[in-house]
């Protein structure tokens, strides 16, 4: 017996279409077959069947003849038990173009989930579906499922030269049939059985196998939404976001509910409390439900857990509809260590860095992803093109950019190794970013991309022709460290660190930031928002208040984590839904009511949003009363127009409190956080009042009000 057909029964040939199929013999041709636990196999003529022969005891049949048989042809097959026909997977020739993969290779397949991955299509009549991935330290793959038990002697795929890429159409199969890749390692001859990393859906977990997708159906309406967000100014527009996880925002008897139940339920809520956008936590499929999504194994794949990818398309569909951008927070930071996914996908590090010292997340127990190999940075390219092209999303919140940039990000002496040039800066991490970030703002006009970033890189939201990463925005995590720290004080001490307030204003126009009170911060033993609050219950919903308040008329977009929103008691739990019973509650309708008003205040009035980003929309009236804890400043739009934020937080009422004005006239005041509405005792300025014309703070009107304790209020001139 030759050497090729003992590689090719012990499933180890890496070409099987070298032996399988049909060729040239002396005789005419031969047709091989390799069927382990066949019992007969037969070619289907016109006439009838001509019978296989067992020439080797391990399942490979021959048919001998002087006439090919045409492509493509059938077989009669009785195996374990049963009686049934196929098209032979080896009657195809190559299915991918070599264009395909040489831009595959060179990391510029932006579109890659179509060519790697399970397709369904026809070929020369025949439906079925193509496979192909990438392994390229392999000695052989096949294709594995429920169609041949398993077993991965049936459906080896050929390599397609030196590109790394395996592939195979099997004729039959259709949408829903389950699949994985069984690997041999080419060192160690080790066999693993691993995902499809492009894999469109999964079965819902525990289970980890991929599913041939169903083609879509969905009818998008929403396309005076993207030419209406291909033209928007962002910088100037109001940017209000609603953090969700989806499968804790509510449960129902049963579990989850699905993405149709949320349309249904979510929508209508984010727009009647104001807000302009839903960032939805990784839906990206995962294994762990208390990975809250970080730990990804499908990066093509929304999770089973709710629905399918046209549920989803209608979810992301009736947010677009309702004025609703939608935002997908995205891990391409790092990924789990589970053996049956990414890691060491062909028996090497193949995604990932061989150096542990690059190669892994100490704190997280993850792999980071081999940037600098370009089939991985297309591979990461390809999935956020898709989850743009494919769901009309509205931008990407990418998630721990500051552990991407930097080669020795928690890490001590000793356990990281330099760049090239000495450095602790991963330059092929920047070089991705920057990419990413360009190609997103290219092809998806208006689209955002977002970084949560938490250090002092310079530009990471400006653009990259300028020498910046890129992003569109940046999480102020500076700001709101320095806001909760500050928060959680018992008023009595705030006026030694009024500081924490104000020294934010020094940066905030080097980068276009974000406010957040994100998941991050209600878990993990650090209180909800209402939780860390001091003082009696009183006090804990008027600083509650007065926080949002502050977020809300500080320059910079938004964003609060779901449950800020009514003041959620506990901490936020992935297992369970909010507490939406604390809504029976007067002071938690109160907060509610006090979001709401301030949201619909921040998207519909100019002065608080138009200029967000540049130091000439805020100015201080006074910074420096430390004494007395109070904050007031003005916020202005590129009109001129102002409204006047002051802010006290102590519990003490400030009576006959002067601050300057920028403007004569009467002042209306149109929020109080302290209005008997929320929950609040009615201290303020009634409808408001007129100015005088005394000197102050360097303006030449000033006001005489009346400041709510722990309590803010906005005055503007119509």
């Amino acid at each position: 017996m030759s050497d090729t057909t003992e590689r090719l029964l012990t499933a180890r040939h890496h070409d099987p279409f070298d032996l399988l199929g049909l060729h040239p013999a002396p005789e005419g041709w031969v047709l091989r077959v390799h069927r382990p636990r066949a019992e007969r196999v037969a070619l289907l003529t016109d006439t009838g069947e001509a019978e296989l022969t067992r020439v080797d005891a391990r399942g490979l049949f021959e048919w001998r003849g002087p006439l090919a048989p045409p492509r493509p042809w059938r077989l009669a097959i009785r195996e374990d038990g049963r009686d049934f026909t196929i098209v032979d997977p080896y009657a195809f020739g190559p299915l991918l173009s070599d264009q395909e993969i040489y831009l595959f290779n060179e990391g510029r397949l932006l579109e890659a989930w179509r060519s790697l991955g399970g397709h369904l299509m026809e070929i020369d009549g025949v439906s079925g579906v193509r496979f192909a991935v990438w392994a390229p330290n392999a000695e052989r793959v096949s294709v594995v499922g429920d169609f041949n038990a398993w077993d991965g002697r049936v459906h080896p795929m050929r390599v397609r030269g030196g590109s790394g890429i395996w592939e195979l159409f099997v004729p039959g199969l259709t949408s829903g049939d389950l699949y994985k890749f069984e690997i041999r390692a080419r060192d160690s001859g080790a066999v693993m059985v691993k995902i499809d990393p492009y894999a469109r859906r999964f079965e819902l977990r525990p289970g980890t196998a991929a599913v041939v997708p169903t083609p879509t159906t969905h009818v998008w309406r929403d396309a005076e939404w993207l030419r209406e967000r291909a033209t928007r100014d962002w910088l100037h527009a109001p940017m209000n976001t609603y953090e969700v996880h989806a499968g804790s925002w509510r449960r129902k008897d049963g579990g989850y509910l699905d993405w149709r139940e949320l349309a249904a339920q979510l929508v209508p809520y984010v727009v009647e409390l104001g807000y302009t956008h839903i960032e939805l936590m990784p839906i990206t499929e995962h294994p762990l439900d208390e990975s809250w999504g970080y730990q990804s194994t499908g990066y093509f794949a929304p999770t089973s857990r709710f629905g399918d990818a046209d549920d989803f398309r209608h979810f992301v569909d009736v947010c677009h509809q309702a004025g609703i951008g939608v935002l997908l927070d995205w891990v391409p930071g790092h990924f789990p260590m589970d053996a049956w996914a990414l890691a060491r996908y062909d028996g090497t590090a193949l995604y990932e860095h061989e150096d542990p010292r690059l190669g892994v997340h100490q704190d997280w127990g993850t792999h980071i992803f081999n940037y600098g190999r370009a089939e991985v940075k297309g591979f990461l390219l390809a999935s956020a093109h898709y989850w743009l092209s494919e769901f009309h999303l509205d931008g990407l919140r990418v998630d721990a950019v500051a552990s991407m940039i930097y080669l020795d990000y928690s890490r001590r002496e000793g356990e990281w190794l330099p760049n090239q040039y000495g450095g602790r800066e991963n330059l092929e991490a920047l070089d991705f970013l920057r990419e990413m970030n360009a190609m997103v703002h290219e092809r998806f006009p208006g689209a955002l991309t977002i970084a949560e970033e938490s250090t002092a890189w310079p530009m990471v939201s400006r653009p990259v022709y300028v020498g910046g990463l890129g992003f569109s925005m940046k999480w102020n995590m500076g700001w709101m460290n320095d806001t909760l720290t500050y928060f959680q004080l018992d008023p009595v001490y705030r006026r030694f660190h009024h500081n924490n307030l104000t020294f934010g204003q020094l940066y905030a126009y080097t980068e276009n930031f974000v406010l957040p009170f994100s998941h991050d911060e209600v878990v993990h033993g650090k209180r909800s928002l209402l939780g860390k609050m001091p003082g009696d219950a009183w006090q804990q919903f008027a600083n509650l208040r007065l926080l949002l308040t502050y977020q809300a008329t500080t320059p910079g977009k938004k964003l609060n984590f779901m449950g800020n929103e009514f003041a959620q008691g506990r901490e936020w739990s992935v297992a369970e839904g909010l507490d939406w019973s604390l809504l029976e509650v007067h002071w938690h309708q109160g907060v509610l009511k006090c979001l709401r008003d301030l949201n619909h205040l921040y998207r519909d009035l100019p002065p608080l949003h138009d200029l967000d980003f540049q130091h000439e929309g805020f100015a201080w009236i006074d910074c420096h009363d430390a004494d007395q804890s109070v904050l007031s400043f003005l916020r202005r739009d590129r009109q001129g127009r102002a409204v006047i934020v002051a802010l006290n937080f102590t519990p003490v009422p400030r009576d006959g409190y002067r601050i300057g004005a920028p403007a004569a006239g009467f002042w209306r005041e149109i929020f109080n956080s302290d209005s008997g509405f929320y929950g609040g005792g009615n201290v303020g300025n009634g409808a408001g009042l007129m100015s005088e014309a005394q000197p102050w703070m360097g303006y030449q009107h000033s006001l005489v009000i009346t400041l709510p304790p722990l309590g803010g209020v906005i005055l503007y001139q119509d």
